[in-house]
């Protein structure tokens, strides 16, 4: 995720210490450190906060409703790649933890001779993902600026008698002369639109 790093840091939320040292063993050798072992009761949020890991593994017999409500809001705010096995096989659980952010859900044990696999490919699907998230979000934002502009050029149009191709010269011109986005200076014209009433 961090190419710069030779490792990156993992946070484990494991209940029984003698999986987490297997889930460490299996580990040893890979790019993935498990610096830190929590158990399902203390608050993921807060262990996120304060231990800023690259990548979470959760094992865990049932994810609660409050491993639920945190991924959902990890997800939305800080996202991270997840890892999650449980037993829990409930296809609408499972939907649920994929939606709220988990990229593998394993269900069933872990098998030391493939955590390192699942994690790669988890590693992989959630930065594919946030690329085309960010890739909705850039295009949805350039969106959002023409539909602003065609606005402003509309206005020009009808309160300054302007030809379409006139008012788009004179957003371009301000925008160019100001140093500004033609976006702001078309917000700045529907605002000053607003403003007279017209």
């Amino acid at each position: 995720m961090q190419e710069s790093k030779s490792f990156l840091n993992v946070l484990l939320i494991e209940d029984i210490q003698e999986k987490a040292n297997a889930l460490i063993n299996a580990l040893d050798t890979s790019i993935y450190c498990i610096k830190h072992v929590s158990n399902s009761g203390v608050s993921l949020l807060h262990q996120v906060e304060k231990l800023k890991p690259d990548l979470i593994i959760i094992d865990i017999e049932s994810p609660n409703r409050d491993i639920l409500d945190s991924l959902h809001l990890l997800s939305s705010s800080n996202p991270k790649p997840i890892v999650m096995f449980s037993p829990e096989k409930d296809t609408a659980t499972i939907n649920q933890l994929v939606k709220s952010g988990v990229s593998a859900y394993v269900a069933g044990g872990v098998d030391p001779q493939r955590v390192k696999s699942i994690i790669d490919t988890a590693l992989a699907r959630f930065q594919e993902y946030q690329s085309l998230k960010n890739e909705l979000a850039m295009t949805k934002e350039k969106l959002s600026g023409q539909k602003t502009v065609e606005q402003a050029k509309l206005w020009l149009m009808e309160a300054k008698k302007l030809s379409e191709q006139e008012a788009y010269q004179c957003i371009r011109k301000t925008a160019m002369d100001n140093s500004q986005k033609m976006e702001d200076v078309a917000k700045n014209i529907l605002s000053l639109a607003k403003m007279i009433g017209s």
